[in-house]
């Protein structure tokens, strides 16, 4: 069976385009040309990969990303004429698995398609859980007593390492170098102020103690 990929671009002769080089290369394809008929289409049915443009009519790229990770972990790579740093960051934090500036060349796009569905197929699903929060990496859910907690893909990639080490004292510098994959220069602040979202969005609302912080070593969760 080919793999399925939903592409979501407004400028249909790209889309097209892009179209009959991944059917020559035996995926099947979807496309969308507005951000609310691919988010339908993304919710409606299970893909392989999608490909999204962040300029988007009736809803932008960047929100259809959001919406799709609060219930899915599909491989999205954007697409965009957008190629400063600042868009490419937010893209990312926000749950993009690449990105890819236009105008690009197919063999690229291909290239970048077949690394974000091998790094998928070699990732193990786990559900880990403490406290009563459950974190599931092939749903890309967390819940608390099935109550849904929306996280940033930061966010729940920081949780996912601290539940990984559940019991363990992990270090700044530790969550430094496995979570953020660019470069802070030594700046572990970052990772207090990661600290303090989940903990608005978790401990807070839910009542619970499950982030400790071990002073001037890191952090650890703790079943209660």
């Amino acid at each position: 069976m080919s793999l399925k990929i939903l592409i979501i671009e407004d400028e249909e002769k790209i889309a097209r385009f892009i179209e009959l080089e991944l059917s020559y290369e035996g995926y099947s394809v979807t496309k969308a040309f507005d951000g609310r008929t691919g988010l339908e289409l993304a919710e409606a049915s299970e893909f392989d990969l999608i490909l999204l443009d962040v300029m988007l009519p009736q809803m932008s790229g960047m929100e259809v990303l959001r919406r799709i990770r609060r219930t899915s972990s599909v491989p999205v790579i954007m697409l965009t004429a957008r190629d400063s740093v600042i868009d490419k960051v937010s893209g990312l934090d926000s749950g993009a698995n690449d990105y890819i500036t236009k105008p690009f060349a197919i063999e690229e796009l291909l290239a970048r398609i077949r690394t974000a569905l091998r790094l998928v197929k070699a990732e193990p699903s786990e559900v880990l859980s403490a406290s009563g929060l459950l974190l599931d990496t092939s749903r890309h859910t967390v819940t608390f007593m099935d109550q849904a907690v929306e996280l940033t893909k930061r966010e729940f990639d920081l949780l996912h390492f601290l539940l990984k080490n559940k019991g363990l004292v992990v270090s700044r510098e530790t969550l430094l170098e496995n979570v953020w994959d660019y470069d802070y220069a030594g700046d572990t602040n970052v990772v207090d102020v990661y600290v303090r979202f989940l903990r608005g969005k978790i401990d807070e609302v839910f009542n619970i103690k499950l982030i400790h912080t071990v002073r001037g070593v890191g952090y650890v969760i703790k079943d209660e």
